[in-house]
């Protein structure tokens, strides 16, 4: 069996440098590293907040400092924007080096990495002791404990989100389509719509950054098999999954621009808004992007196609939310900001301007909810039982290495064609069976 050194020498130096953190704290350090156990502090004074997705959301949330600081005149936030790419390598420096924020958007891909280094607060009691307790969603709630791997409350979760295909409705209407709520009608519509002499295109596939998880909604939502794992074994490289991925990535550059191979999100998005492109999957965060694009005439999100029975199966998408470092000299005025930023008006505004699912129960009932169609749609999907939601293994301390930075480069040869999608899921499912088998072995 392959043992994959580079990854696991890494997860082992993160795990050291968190035990080399609690060592200098007790000689006398300042307490900054992964196991400082800060203090409550005066609750005023500074603090400073980390955007986990910088420049994206950095307007909504100077406005929900604005708000903050005005009813905590004797606390100031300092905000520092970080993109979401960056994120976790920012974090991982900061734990090894003492240098992490008080407060910090963590998302439930690269919760349970940083909770294992002891780095985040569990906030269990001081949410029962809070204005929060009883208002925040019990499912977002049960997905971020899960995906702290210890049943321990590690952020406060603010929004969630799901996969969305988009259309352009101008362009099926043009070509007497319908919508592309099945995959059979979706990849039909990628072909009619494909006319590579006119640089006209059917899909925009995803092939940079993010592409992993993207990959598998695609590969489970064909395949119909509703569950991650089948004991301790993955269910990534079963023979329906690998044939739904051979058809996935058969449509790059097929039906879908060459450039795709190195698209993130960004470019994806920004590809999709200016030009003659049918479909984009996405989530829920680019919907306003497309609205200033497109207007509302142009496009719609619905949630991602069915089988042709109607069976909807769909993989789990991260429950973004905000956590409390451990080492943080003013956890009381911390506190006060995760408080202020989940409530009722805070978690509408940031979840408005994102096109999200909010978490504050109160928040999830304000009229934009229902006057924003795909998120309307994503959250009746998600909530009233529509459709089967594939967890993904979150609570793996390497999930978002492997989901990332170990396989991007995989996906990309798949999509080139020097590499078939059964290597690339063997590969994947060895990785994450080794992980799965190492996290059991540590929960002994």
């Amino acid at each position: 069996m392959t043992i994959f050194p580079g990854r696991r020498r890494a997860a082992l130096a993160l795990a050291l440098s968190g035990v080399l953190a609690l060592t200098a704290t007790a000689c006398g350090d300042d307490g900054g590293g992964a196991g400082g156990e800060g203090t409550e502090g005066s609750g005023k004074g500074k603090i400073t907040f980390w955007d986990n997705n910088g420049g994206v959301r950095t307007d909504v949330w100077k406005e929900i400092i604005a708000d903050f600081e005005k009813a905590n005149p004797d606390i100031d936030v300092e905000y520092v924007g970080i993109a979401s790419k960056e994120v976790q390598s920012k974090y991982d420096t900061a734990i090894q080096g003492g240098a992490l924020p008080d407060v910090g958007g963590v998302g439930a891909a690269m919760l349970a990495g940083i909770a294992a280094q002891n780095a985040l607060e569990p906030l269990d009691e001081r949410i029962q002791s809070s204005a929060l307790h009883g208002k925040l969603n019990a499912g977002m709630v049960e997905s971020v404990k899960a995906a702290g791997g210890q049943d321990k409350l590690f952020t406060v979760p603010t929004s969630a989100s799901n996969g969305v295909l988009y259309y352009r409705t101008d362009l099926f209407r043009a070509a007497g389509l319908q919508e592309p709520s099945t995959w059979s009608a979706f990849y039909a519509a990628a072909e009619k719509l494909t006319d590579r002499d006119k640089n006209r295109f059917g899909y925009t596939i995803r092939g940079g950054a993010g592409s992993i998880a993207q990959a598998l909604d695609a590969m489970y939502g064909q395949s119909g098999i509703q569950s991650f794992w089948e004991g301790d074994r993955t269910t990534v490289n079963d023979p329906k999954n690998v044939a739904a991925l051979e058809r996935y990535a058969g449509l790059f550059k097929k039906n879908t621009p060459a450039a795709d191979v190195n698209n993130d999100f960004t470019k994806m998005v920004a590809q999709w808004d200016s030009g003659e492109i049918g479909m984009l999957n996405h989530n829920l965060g680019s919907y306003q992007d497309h609205v200033k694009a497109l207007g509302t005439e142009k496009f719609r999100g619905i949630p991602n196609p069915t089988l042709d029975d109607g069976t909807r199966v769909m993989v789990s998408n991260p429950v973004d939310g905000l956590g409390l470092f451990s080492s943080s000299k003013n956890k009381a005025a911390a506190w006060k900001f995760i408080e202020f930023a989940a409530s009722h008006s805070s978690n509408s505004k940031w979840n408005k301007s994102a096109g999200a699912i909010p978490a504050n129960t109160e928040a999830a009932q304000d009229p934009w909810l229902q006057e924003a169609e795909p998120t309307k749609l994503a959250a009746e999907v998600l909530f009233s039982g529509k459709a089967t939601i594939v967890q993904l293994p979150y609570y793996l301390p390497d999930w978002n290495t492997i989901s990332k930075a170990d396989n991007e480069a995989d996906f990309q040869k798949v999509l080139l064609g020097s590499m078939t999608a059964k290597a690339f899921a063997d590969s994947l499912a060895e990785q994450l069976n080794e992980a799965q088998a190492e996290w059991k072995s540590q929960k002994k």
